[in-house]
């Protein structure tokens, strides 16, 4: 056995805390409010930037599952269900065009150590531009004694067949 493979595998674990980020963050698990935030900056990036993949796997259980609701070929809703590895696809989320969502407005359901979030949002192409898009997306997050996963969470894509409904809307700021 060579000494270079030794040498190598020590310089490597000695290098990786230079490089790795403290995930998760405490902020970010330590309170519904931290994770709520956290949800929305991991995936909001400008054009060409990735978006926080990582980070945004340290918020999810690792079991955690997405749902997206789409409308089919014929117009009717069909439902994806998948985990965030495939929701987040190969590579690191880098677009060609800026994506920013932030949260407007929240309706928190809690029992024991079971939250449900409705949580309604807008969009972006750039961080000051004009308004894309608005949702909601209901989140469930469960507290496990020590800090907050997102459990899983889903969002109805129809936004043109079906408006946001008025219950879900902030007072004051918008109407469909």
């Amino acid at each position: 056995m060579t000494r270079a493979p030794f040498f190598l595998i020590v310089a490597i674990t000695l290098a990786q805390p230079v490089f790795a980020q403290d995930l998760p963050r405490t902020e970010d698990v330590s309170t519904i409010e931290g994770i709520m935030k956290a949800y929305y900056e991991v995936v909001s990036a400008p054009a060409g930037q990735p978006k926080q993949w990582a980070r945004d796997r340290s918020l999810h259980h690792p079991e955690a599952q997405v749902a997206i609701i789409r409308t089919n070929s014929e117009g009717n809703p069909e439902v994806a269900v998948m985990t965030l590895a495939d929701f987040h696809g190969p590579g690191n989320g880098t677009s060609e065009t800026g994506f920013f969502e932030y949260e407007v407005n929240r309706e928190v359901q809690k029992h024991g150590n079971n939250v449900h979030v409705w949580s309604t949002y807008e969009w972006k192409s750039e961080e000051d531009g004009p308004v894309g898009g608005r949702g909601v997306n209901s989140i469930q997050l469960v507290h496990d004694g020590t800090r907050w996963w997102i459990v899983s969470w889903l969002f109805d894509g129809t936004r043109k067949v079906s408006p946001v409904e008025d219950a879900y809307l902030p007072e004051g700021r918008w109407q469909n």
